[in-house]
């Protein structure tokens, strides 16, 4: 077998064991890349010399015994939108891709204390605006099961990678399903936690009330081991909280869902949603019956106000976040500026993709005089019925069952062409990032031209703990997760 064939937990333990080295699985993910990387186009940068220096490290505490992290030695890949010092992070932009970190995230210093090793930078849609990988300003990431079609996004490039076997482990960041998207469209498996379980410290900002960063693994379990790295409490980041908190070993001896009581939303299954998603996310609710659950429907009608009240929210927040990059401090400043006005007007102007400006423009409108009523305050309101929607469910459920996109992967452009049906598309996702809540995407079928089909189990806040031991059991008694893209 070879090495990146192998999950997180596994490679981890080999390296424990001194079947191997944290150096070996980087040369491997190293290798990997050279070799498959002009397909996908999954990294945007990738520095062996600095992954090996850091494995080195790693290694150096797995020896003397100063860490016993479920994942010590093995190399996870950083969407390009979280920091490291010294390194380039860009948000996939060319605004920002000059700029290197003068620190490391609160993430990227959980992952090192505890002995895994950063390496990499994976693709992005700029400034994670997009449900597709396209607008990177590094071009598109392509799905592993079809070049043709897109891995999804805007954490494209981290599913991708894991997919493709160019990475045991990913961290992405999810605002409206940018983790769990994706790892639908590839086949894999991600953790959108509760809105302040990870310290936001670092991440560069789309959305401060909705972003969130996450794992992405090959299995549940790895996604758990992860996230019980980089999660709790951080002094740097007034949002974040101490959650539940779990032991690895409560996720791994999951084998049944006795007494659980799952809820699956009937408007979820209304018109736009392919024939396909909607058999396999029913046919997961079955075996998940056949493990004890008891499944039941009920009725969710805010779900036609999620997308409206999403872009107004995310799109107020973002053009106030992104207003800081100027020309001035740091990034791109464009060379035909002649004065101050030049520079602020042509630096943003050549600086950012269209998607990006489309969506500063769209929050300046909505916060604007004489429509801030109109729209902002009003989706506001809509959050407040969405969170009190969910409320009232989880008093009857433990967590609750539903497809993560409509459709499997579409082609490459056509969510370009048409971007409402792309913004339509984000209709199963956003309501969970406005309710701040947990979210775990998993693999549950194929469609009639073989591209994976993923469902979501939407848990209470600060609850991981249920929603990865249901998803633990629900592949132990699977395969879904366990088929592989053929590279060509």
């Amino acid at each position: 077998m070879e090495i990146l064939e192998l999950t997180a937990l596994e490679t981890a333990e080999m390296i424990k064991k001194g079947e191997l080295t944290s150096m070996d699985a980087v040369e491997a993910v190293a290798a990997a890349v050279e070799k498959k990387d002009g397909a996908y186009n999954c990294y945007v940068r990738f520095d062996r010399e600095t992954a090996l220096e850091q494995a080195k490290n790693a290694q150096k505490l797995i020896e003397e015994g100063k860490t016993d992290s479920p994942l010590a030695g093995v190399p996870v890949a950083i969407k390009d939108n979280i920091c490291t010092k010294g390194e380039i992070t860009s948000c996939a932009s060319k605004i920002l891709s000059n700029f290197i970190p003068p620190y490391d995230a609160t993430v990227i210093k959980k992952l090192k204390e505890a002995g895994a090793v950063p390496c990499g930078k994976v693709n992005m849609d700029e400034f994670a605006m997009g449900s597709t990988t396209e607008t990177s300003y590094y071009s598109a990431t392509k799905n592993p099961w079809d070049t043709t079609r897109v891995p999804g996004g805007s954490s494209g490039g981290a599913a991708a990678a894991v997919a493709a076997g160019e990475s045991f482990i990913a961290l992405g960041s999810d605002t409206g399903g940018s983790i769990r998207q994706p790892c639908s469209f590839c086949g894999v498996t991600g953790l959108k936690p509760t809105y302040g379980a990870v310290s936001r410290y670092g991440l560069i900002a789309y959305a401060s009330s909705l972003d969130q960063i996450g794992p992405i693994g090959k299995n549940a379990l790895d996604v758990a081991a992860a996230f019980s790295l980089i999660s709790g409490k951080d002094e740097k980041d007034g949002t974040s909280m101490q959650g539940g908190g779990f032991d690895i070993c409560d996720i791994k001896n999951s084998r049944d869902l006795k007494g659980k009581k799952i809820g699956i939303p009937a408007d979820f299954f209304g018109e736009g949603i392919s024939g396909s998603v909607a058999k396999s996310v029913k046919a997961a609710a079955k075996e998940m019956e056949a493990l004890g659950a008891r499944v039941e429907e009920f009725p969710m009608p805010i779900v036609e106000y999620a997308i409206p009240a999403y872009y107004i929210i995310a799109c107020a927040e973002a053009c106030s976040n992104l207003s800081r990059f100027d020309g001035i401090k740091y990034g791109y400043k464009s060379p035909n500026a002649e004065n101050l006005r030049d520079v602020y007007f042509k630096s943003r102007s050549e600086g950012f993709g269209m998607e990006v400006k489309k969506r500063i423009m769209l929050g300046n409108f909505v916060l604007s005089s004489g429509y801030f009523d109109a729209y902002y305050i009003k989706a506001l309101k809509v959050k407040g019925l969405i969170v009190k929607a969910f409320n009232e469910a989880f008093e009857k459920y433990d967590f609750i069952l539903g497809p993560v996109a409509p459709t499997t992967a579409l082609k490459m452009g056509e969510g370009l062409s048409d971007p409402l049906a792309m913004y339509l598309g984000d209709i199963y996702t956003v309501m969970i990032n406005i309710a701040g809540l947990p979210s775990l995407a998993l693999p549950c079928g194929f469609d009639e031209n073989g591209m994976p089909v993923g469902m979501q189990l939407i848990g209470k806040p600060f609850d991981e703990k249920t929603i990865l031991c249901a998803g633990n059991a629900y592949q132990r008694a699977t395969d879904w997760h366990l088929r592989k893209p053929k590279f060509d």
